[in-house]
């Protein structure tokens, strides 16, 4: 399995941004991808994830309101949609996947099994 994230960039606050995770190798019926964000010198925390089959989606409470996770799964592509960005959303962003994820267990890093490379994104004040 591969994954891989792109979109950052540098933008102001207020701005928007959308994140792309392409993803490869295997089909991701019974997968739930995930979002997850490191700020610089912070832990890695959860940001957003969605259920491949059915769509059922979960959004941080530091981001709900603001971002959106969606999926192309003609693409077998995930998505986060950020808008009115925040100096705070400041981070490296990570795209996850994890097979057979209880759904009250999205949040938790250790129940994803594949993660690709970082996209950082820095908002500016």
């Amino acid at each position: 399995v591969q994954l891989q994230a792109y979109g950052g960039g540098l933008v102001q606050a207020g701005d928007s941004l959308r994140l792309s995770c392409a993803a490869s190798g295997r089909t991701f019926s019974g997968y739930t991808m995930g979002w997850f964000r490191r700020p610089p010198g912070k832990e890695r925390e959860f940001v957003a994830a969605i259920r491949w089959s059915g769509g059922n989606s979960y959004h941080g409470d530091s981001v709900k309101g603001r971002f959106t996770i969606s999926k192309n799964s003609a693409k077998n592509t995930v998505y986060l949609q950020m808008n009115n960005l925040r100096p705070e959303d400041t981070a490296d962003y990570y795209c996850a996947a994890g097979y057979g994820i209880i759904w009250s267990n999205q949040e938790n890093q250790r129940a994803y099994d594949y993660w690709g490379q970082e996209t950082q994104v820095t908002v500016s004040s």
